[in-house]
């Protein structure tokens, strides 16, 4: 019976540390990602202003392309996005943002968006069409 003490002892521990799993990785799952601007800048029809925004995939089976902005202390939903999916070859280390070309006297338009580490990431249309609809 001594022998199998340490067997089931072992067992248990690896039951209940897989049962953490998932809570260790839940940032990265959601990609939450922190930004800070310092200028205008439009997400597919909403103009966020200068300061402090979460952004982060809604975690839903199956979908992994609602995309929701936050204020920065995750107090009110500012938006909820359907992004489609964006590809690259290669990941970056940070996460990284890139912008539609600019133009006068309208915010820069989000485009992609790509989560450190990933080569899947999000782009937006660009939100400055919607003012001529």
């Amino acid at each position: 019976m001594k022998h199998y003490i340490p067997a089931f002892a072992a067992l248990a521990v690896s039951f209940m540390s897989s049962a953490l799993v998932p809570a260790l990785k839940a940032d990265q799952s959601n990609k939450k990602t922190e930004i800070t601007i310092d200028q205008p800048i439009a997400v597919e029809g909403t103009v966020l202003s200068p300061g402090s925004y979460v952004m982060k995939v809604l975690d839903l089976p199956g979908d992994r392309t609602i995309v929701q902005t936050f204020d920065g202390e995750e107090n009110h939903l500012i938006n909820t996005i359907f992004a489609i999916p964006a590809y690259r070859v290669m990941p970056a280390d940070e996460g990284t943002f890139e912008f539609y070309k600019s133009r006068d006297g309208q915010p820069t338009a989000l485009h992609t968006w790509f989560y450190p580490g990933d080569t899947n990431g999000f782009a937006f249309r660009d939100s400055r069409s919607f003012a001529a609809e």
